[in-house]
């Protein structure tokens, strides 16, 4: 008994290049797709990455803090200046020369405290970023530092009687393996203060579990 004619019925069994493509859920989430640290933490993402300045009357606690400093200097080198006048014959011998040599070093203390204070608050910017906190700031050397969260410990803001008084707090950042504080931002309002320490705390908490798995 022959066979039955090839009619050409038979089916084929599918090729590789016949398969059907897969959906995007069964290939998994495209990787842009991922929440962020920010995301998961419930941070809200539209503050992530900007740039944030100083409270303006930072300036004003940078100026009286030199203020201080350049009284004392002018006192310290006014007596200096008097002994020096009575015993040699370097300077004018008596209260009034020193006085003046006195008065002159405070003026030109107090004078670079301003610029100072002026040039340092234009300077300074901090980022919370994703995964770091991003600080830029400095007068005549620019010193710009990240810090990891992974790295972060803890989170501090302390309050000076003077920062009291002008309605400010600094927020100070512990890292592993530091002695002491690693970065503080200054010239912060209390409440921004304790807005970003919840957030840094936050994204530090997410981090840690990110790094942990």
């Amino acid at each position: 008994m022959s066979d039955p004619p090839d009619d050409g019925t038979a089916e084929d069994p599918p090729s590789a290049s016949m398969a059907e493509p897969s959906s995007p859920s069964e290939s998994g989430p495209d990787a842009d797709d991922q929440p962020s640290v920010a995301a998961e933490a419930g941070i809200d993402e539209s503050v992530v990455g900007v740039p944030r300045e100083l409270a303006s009357t930072v300036r004003l606690q940078w100026i009286v803090g030199s203020t201080i400093g350049a009284l004392v200097a002018g006192v310290v080198l006014g007596v200096i200046a008097y002994f020096v006048g009575t015993r040699t014959d370097l300077l004018a011998p008596g209260i009034e020369s020193a006085a003046r040599i006195g008065i002159a070093v405070f003026a030109l203390f107090a004078l670079f405290g301003v610029v100072r204070a002026v040039l340092l608050y234009r300077s300074w910017e901090y980022v919370v970023r994703a995964d770091s906190l991003f600080l830029s700031r400095g007068v005549f050397t620019r010193v710009r530092t990240v810090v990891p969260y992974v790295r972060v410990q803890h989170i501090d803001t302390t309050r000076s009687p003077l920062e009291r008084l002008l309605g400010l707090s600094t927020l100070v950042v512990y890292t592993a393996g530091s002695r002491g504080a690693d970065v503080t931002i200054p010239g912060l309002t209390p409440d921004r203060a304790s807005t970003l320490q919840e957030r840094l705390e936050r994204l530090t908490t997410e981090s840690e579990e990110e790094d942990a798995v």
